[in-house]
């Protein structure tokens, strides 16, 4: 028997039918709340407000679960690869052999830009950053393919966007590296596999010849693989409202990689990094910005800790933990940045005040320490999000745009400015 949930106001009663998810997550469904009795839903920041239903991410943040189409996200990162999680994610359904083999030949095959895309990346300065110029790229990329930007494509033709921007946007963002750097661009290798050539094309120069390292390149795959979907989040929630429109993937894509580049979302690494160098700067002494941290009257913040979506420990942060320890130890660095991050997690772990409020350090606070060790440069570290959220974000747009109920996106609002005020001519006006 299908549940009701009912809503009074005005004397009036209004039957809203209420959606259960396979996990057991409940919601109201007020989409026709304003029709039937004039009344919106004001829910600030969506916090509360399901905009979809989807089967593609499943977390419960209490509880501190993360599975992608069901699968746990700590199995996924001791048995699977980033190549194959984004077949998961993007058709639904982990892949056989002869499907894996044609779904990464087909990546490889479109790993290649047109060549006249060196010229947009030359006119920008040398200083740009990496997330500005790969939006950029991403959408000027969709006019040597006029042929995908069709608003009803076919299965087929959707799948040839898929893996030509799954191949193009790591060369993308390994070429707005080069840029910033000042360095030559560099093509990928037929024999090495996606992370192995992403790692090539950024640390490959005239003069050195990269060879991936095991350990290195299997840390760097298990980011991509836990930042590959989080559910709802502000950039993916950014792709599915302007994909709603019928926009293309590739300017779906680089709204979502913009949404992704502020400080409390993808950015949110690279701040990391930045507290760290700012407490460095000062002494090395990080028990005055723990305090500064404590003190609510203090508009400093730990980057890095505590995440608004899980009530324990981020599942995510659980994984990439061992992998940050193995990276430290196999390079054998010495950081004094990095010996200031493993005091503050050290602090975070066993302080009662970060434990009562579960200030855990989360995936954003080891990401940046590992890509630091890389010797990856601040700048790239919002890149580097951004290509491991890359499979959930075509993963999404796809998903939605399969949906035969879709529409546009279109949120209400409460109006609350002025009534009813005259035109006055200029000479009247204070």
């Amino acid at each position: 028997m299908n549940k009701i949930a009912r809503l009074e106001v005005d004397n009036q009663t209004y039957e809203l039918p209420v959606v259960e998810g396979t996990e057991g997550d409940k919601a109201i469904d007020v989409s026709r709340l304003l029709s039937q009795s004039g009344y919106t839903t004001l829910d600030s920041s969506y916090a509360n407000t399901a905009s979809c239903i989807s089967s593609i991410a499943y977390i419960d943040g209490d509880k501190g679960i993360l599975r992608y189409r069901g699968i746990d996200i700590a199995e996924l990162c001791e048995k699977s690869t980033f190549m194959e999680v984004s077949y998961l994610l993007i058709y639904g359904k982990l892949p056989n052999s002869a499907e894996f083999a044609r779904f990464k030949e087909r990546v490889h095959h479109h790993s290649l830009i047109h060549e006249d895309m060196k010229s947009f990346f030359t006119s920008y300065p040398g200083h740009a950053h990496p997330m500005a110029i790969l939006s950029a790229m991403v959408c000027s990329l969709s006019v040597y393919h006029p042929e995908l930007l069709e608003p009803n494509q076919s299965p087929a033709q959707r799948d040839q966007t898929i893996t030509r921007l799954l191949s193009k946007v790591r060369v993308l963002a390994a070429f707005a590296y080069k840029r910033s750097v000042g360095e030559a661009f560099v093509y990928t290798r037929p024999e090495l596999d996606y992370i192995s050539n992403f790692m090539h094309m950024l640390f490959t120069t005239p003069m050195k010849q990269y060879v991936p390292d095991e350990k290195i390149r299997k840390a760097l795959d298990v980011l991509f693989i836990i930042h590959a979907d989080h559910e709802q989040n502000c950039s993916t929630s950014t792709v599915r409202m302007v994909g709603s429109s019928k926009a293309n993937l590739f300017a779906s894509l680089a709204a979502g990689i913009c949404a992704l580049w502020g400080p409390l979302h993808g950015g949110a690494n690279q701040a990391v990094i930045e507290m760290l160098e700012e407490i460095h700067a000062d002494g090395d002494n990080y028990k005055k910005y723990i305090d500064k941290a404590k003190d609510k009257n203090d508009p400093f913040k730990l980057m890095g800790f505590g995440h608004r979506v899980y009530r324990n420990y981020d599942p995510r942060a659980t994984i990439i933990k061992r992998y940050c320890d193995d990276v430290l130890n196999h390079l054998g660095i010495h950081d004094p940045i990095l010996d200031i991050a493993k005091e503050l997690e050290h602090a975070a772990l066993t302080d009662p005040y970060f434990i009562e409020r579960k200030l855990y350090p989360n995936v954003d606070f080891y990401s940046g320490i590992i890509y630091r060790a890389m010797k990856i440069p601040t700048k790239m570290f919002t890149v580097m999000f951004a290509l491991g959220r890359l499979p959930g974000w075509i993963a999404h747009w796809k998903e939605m745009v399969e949906d035969p109920g879709m529409r546009i996106a279109r949120p209400r609002q409460v109006y609350n400015g002025e009534v009813g005020q005259a035109y006055k001519p200029i000479d009247q006006r204070l």
